[in-house]
């Protein structure tokens, strides 16, 4: 060993490579080491322009937001209309005015639905594209009672599809620039405002009656966020105690209006947000039951698309600090302004419907059941076959996945098609490889007779494909990777690694 080493030393292209590596670790020491420095120096030089506080340079504190706690001062317009607002609500405000705005909304609903949605008090949650143009139309319909919460504040990006939002609104709470500005459209309409991030813990106060408690319970909760976590907490809350609610999908990177649609969030297809949702929602057994409006228009190789960060941020890490909150997302995500208020305007039409029982469409789901008995049913039937296959006594074979499980992975994992063809129809879930200590059946102390198989261990695919899969593979002991090609079983190992992520909310 110790002669290898003296013949290396002595090798003169050791020596160049050696050279070459050692002053290459100089050199980026050297670069890092100047930019270190400069950085410090920036920052001390943004410190010093900062003037010291006195009569001349004040200070307000941040909220966790980062927000001026204080609202800056009012004009005297704005002023006008809050004291306009304040007297109208307290009743001081002439009822024919009210009803000669109203007329048309009142003519079409009729005397017996109409007072429904005047009397209605409506809950927002997320005041941006959507959400602004939704307590727009609501107020301005007739609801009377409207609770608005966002953390956020306008910025002049958001201009593009705010509904009422202008310069001057710019850098102050979005709950504050809708108040601000509906209430010089409709004086007579309550609005609340929470300027904080919805939180669970949160929840028995945001969502609670009108008035801190005093008034009538929410008759509809709508959920503009674009937050996954706390989208998925709002729906989960509200689903779980019966409080009405519609979701808003993604509207983000869309521009067909015309594939715009109400339904069931079990029926929610080409949005990459609704299926995030719906995972997360099956995962805490939420399987149907929340209405949403998506778009069913299809990505495109020329259509827009979540924008990457710049390189130069990847390159400092910790990308997560670009967020506005943490969890929150960070790269930005093309919007064309149209859409966000076609999604606005159309949950803004449903909840006026199903307020007043106006008729329309309702939601449907995808009425797959019988899709997932009669694959649950083949997988119990390919597990028997296999334990036959194995010499085992499969009389009694329980499987540790239930209906609910086989919908998940059909819908959400393997996006309803088979993994091998691409087929929607004649769908079944079969093992992709055998399992590694062989079919075994556990028998507890009760007799009751069962199999080891995780969720991840499943895969998608026609029963025709199964079959083959079940002789060649199961039986016939061949690698998928002699059977499929490696396009297959890269998307499986993909799908497969994209279910271990999300077991974590299951």
């Amino acid at each position: 060993m110790s002669s290898w080493l003296e013949r290396q030393a002595t090798n003169h292209q050791v020596q160049l490579a050696a050279a070459a590596l050692l002053s290459g670790a100089v050199v980026a020491g050297a670069i890092l080491g100047t930019q270190a420095v400069r950085r410090k120096e920036a920052v001390e030089e943004l410190k010093a322009s900062i003037p010291e506080l006195s009569e001349n340079h004040k200070a307000d504190l941040l909220n966790e937001f980062g927000a001026p706690a204080r609202l800056p001062a009012s004009s005297r317009e704005d002023e006008r209309v809050a004291a306009l607002a304040r007297r109208a609500q307290q009743g001081d405000y002439d009822g024919d005015l009210i009803d000669e705005q109203l007329t048309r909304t009142a003519s079409f609903l009729g005397t017996e639905r109409f007072p429904r949605l005047r009397d209605s008090f409506v809950i927002i949650v997320g005041l941006g594209g959507v959400g602004s143009h939704c307590a727009s139309a609501l107020a301005r319909s007739g609801v009377s009672k409207i609770r608005l919460i966002d953390f956020d504040q306008v910025t002049l990006s958001s201009l593009n599809r705010h509904a009422v939002a202008t310069l001057t609104d710019v850098g102050t709470p979005k709950v504050e620039c809708v108040r601000k500005r509906l209430q010089a459209v409709v004086p007579w309409v309550g609005l609340e405002c929470f300027n904080e991030v919805w939180k669970v813990r949160r929840a028995d106060v945001l969502l609670q009656e009108w008035e801190g408690g005093r008034g009538p319970k929410p008759d509809y909760v709508v959920d503009a966020i674009d937050n996954i976590d706390s989208k998925v907490a709002l729906l989960q809350y509200c689903h779980e105690r019966g409080i009405k609610v519609v979701s808003s999908m993604g509207a983000g990177c869309k521009s067909d209006p015309t594939r715009i649609l109400v339904a069931d969030i079990s029926a929610s297809i080409e949005d990459p947000l609704s299926r995030a949702t719906r995972r997360r929602l099956r995962a805490a057994g939420i399987v149907q039951g929340i209405p949403v409006v998506y778009s069913t228009e299809k990505p495109g190789t020329d259509k827009a698309e979540l924008l990457p960060l710049p390189e130069e941020e990847v390159q400092k890490g910790q990308v997560n600090e670009l967020s506005v909150l943490p969890d929150f997302r960070a790269r930005i995500l093309p919007v064309l302004g149209t859409m966000p208020a076609v999604f606005g305007y159309t949950i803004a039409n449903y909840v006026a419907m199903e307020i007043t029982g106006y008729p329309h469409d309702a939601t449907a789901g995808k009425a797959r059941e019988k899709l997932y008995d009669s694959a649950l049913s083949n997988l119990q039937g390919l597990e028997e076959r296999m334990a036959k296959h194995e010499g085992q006594d499969p009389l009694g074979l329980r499987l540790p996945v239930t209906k609910e499980d086989v919908g998940y992975l059909i819908e959400e994992v393997y996006r309803g098609r088979s993994v091998i063809s691409g087929l929607p129809t004649r769908l079944a879930l079969i093992r992709w490889k055998p399992p590694r200590n062989g079919w075994k059946i556990l028998e507890d102390w009760e007799g009751q007779k069962t199999v080891r198989l995780a969720l991840d261990e499943l895969t998608c695919m026609t029963k025709e494909e199964a079959a083959k899969h079940e002789k060649e593979v199961l039986k016939g002991g061949k690698n998928v990777e002699e059977v499929y090609s490696e396009d297959v079983v890269q998307l499986v190992d993909k799908r497969t690694e994209e279910e271990k992520y999300y077991q974590r909310y299951r």
